[in-house]
């Protein structure tokens, strides 16, 4: 018969050598698990390919041609042409338009010439000067719509994929130097834990 104390020893034990092990194996599993789910989603789209040939290779086939449409679409002028036609077409057709416009606005804020989460910015949100948050500046002007000398900053949340958008005033914002946008999202997504570990991006305080 094990002592109650003894027990319960063993119990905690082996509770926190599960939690750790999920902090170990949990964002591993997710990350394939992620991977297995985009790749097995494009293959279901053409199954046959996929049966014939070999698993996966609808993916490959859709990762190519994405690239090769990009490719095209940018260096060349039919391909751009036929492009922003699809694009003008797309834009005025009731219904479409707005789930279009909304989709294509949030892929460009990401990736292309035109993305807006590249500049990461530190704003103050309060009275106590020594209180700042992390951001992203999005809109460096915004005296169109009657708040001149007001930036648009977006804050995302911490554990989320949400955020919300404040005007500030541009001098109650300072930028990041020496920090990449990826290594401010992460850190500001992960709650601060993520850090910045590059010894070439040191974190500067503002002064």
């Amino acid at each position: 018969m094990i002592p109650k104390q003894r027990f319960e020893q063993i119990l905690n034990t082996f509770a926190k050598s599960f939690f750790q092990g999920l902090l170990i194996i949990g964002p591993f599993a997710l990350t394939i698990w992620i991977i297995w789910y985009i790749v097995s989603s494009i293959d279901n789209i053409i199954p046959a390919i996929s049966q014939q040939f070999y698993p996966g290779i609808t993916f490959l086939i859709v990762i190519f041609s994405t690239t090769l449409i990009g490719y095209l679409g940018s260096k060349f002028i039919i391909g751009r042409v036929v492009v922003d036609t699809f694009d003008y077409i797309l834009e005025h057709t009731p219904g479409i338009k707005f789930i279009y416009t909304s989709l294509k606005d949030v892929m460009t804020s990401f990736v292309g010439d035109k993305k807006k989460f590249n500049q990461p910015v530190l704003i103050k949100t309060s009275d106590n000067p020594d209180v700042w948050r992390i951001g992203f500046l999005t809109q460096s002007d915004l005296s169109s719509v009657g708040f001149p000398n007001y930036v648009s900053v977006y804050l995302p949340h911490s554990y989320a994929v949400s955020g919300w958008v404040v005007f500030v005033l541009a001098s109650n914002i300072v930028t990041l130097e020496n920090v990449t946008a990826a290594q401010a999202m992460k850190f500001a997504v992960s709650g601060g834990v993520a850090g910045f570990h590059s010894d070439d991006n040191v974190f500067k305080a503002p002064e």
